[in-house]
């Protein structure tokens, strides 16, 4: 986990978070304060605070942090099996063998796992603005943009569920290849007829005064709106094929 010229930092010397975005940035051009912040929010590091509240990290802090980066950027890896490399390295043990390229998952493997992801995390989620933030890795200004534009929206408490969480992630993500939220319209344009379209089928369910029917149609709802995602996926990946 040592990067060459480390040593040139003593073993008591303490970093403030800019300092360490400064260091990080040499090699992972992309990451921010907010990455630095989610990823002290998700456990994988614990610097220490000066009494005013300020971080202060130390060197094993910024390892830990190039490590969690690192393995992100060059395996893929989900931050739950990184805690574990990190955990086994910590018991001064092997981590567990990284995956080969040729075993990393293909598109519509990525869409199933996601929408799994998806429907696991969604139940009982809420966030706060701050949190959000946070967790999708954002800044205000994004966030704001993104409502603008529709693209996610607070509920009625003003708080975030988990599917809002997905899509500021999903909509960060592509703004680092360029892509802005301007440029997502058409995106939720396609998915606001999507829903229409499913709500169409699954109306006449909704509206049965058997109770049964009724959970039918949620059932109906979700295997729809599945199938209609993993269809785009597929269209787009045989598209992209014919132009590759």
């Amino acid at each position: 986990m040592q990067r060459p010229g480390d040593s040139r930092r003593r073993a008591d010397e303490l970093l403030s978070i800019g300092a360490v975005l400064a260091f990080l940035r040499d090699d992972f051009p992309e990451v921010t304060i907010s990455k630095i912040r989610f990823l002290e929010a998700e456990g994988l590091v614990e610097p220490q605070r000066t009494p005013s509240g300020y971080r202060k990290f130390s060197p094993a802090d910024v390892e830990r942090l190039a490590y969690v980066l690192r393995m992100q950027r060059d395996h893929y890896l989900p931050l739950r099996v990184i805690r574990e490399h990190l955990d086994a390295i910590e018991r001064g043990e092997a981590p567990p063998a990284l995956p080969a390229p040729e075993a990393r998952p293909g598109p519509m493997d990525e869409v199933d796992r996601e929408l799994g992801t998806v429907s696991e995390s969604v139940n009982g989620v809420r966030l706060g603005r701050a949190e959000l933030l946070a967790a999708a890795e954002a800044e205000e200004r994004e966030l704001t943009e993104w409502e603008a534009y529709g693209l996610v929206a607070p509920g009625p408490d003003g708080g975030y569920d988990g599917e809002a969480l997905q899509v500021a992630r999903l909509v960060a993500e592509l703004g680092r290849y360029g892509l802005e939220p301007r440029h997502l319209r058409a995106m939720k344009a396609a998915a606001d007829r999507e829903v229409a379209l499913v709500d169409q089928v699954v109306a006449p369910l909704r509206r049965h005064r058997n109770p049964q029917t009724r959970a039918h149609a949620e059932t109906t709802a979700r295997d729809l709106a599945t199938l209609s995602v993993r269809l785009h996926a597929a269209m787009v990946q045989a598209g992209m094929r014919t132009r590759l």
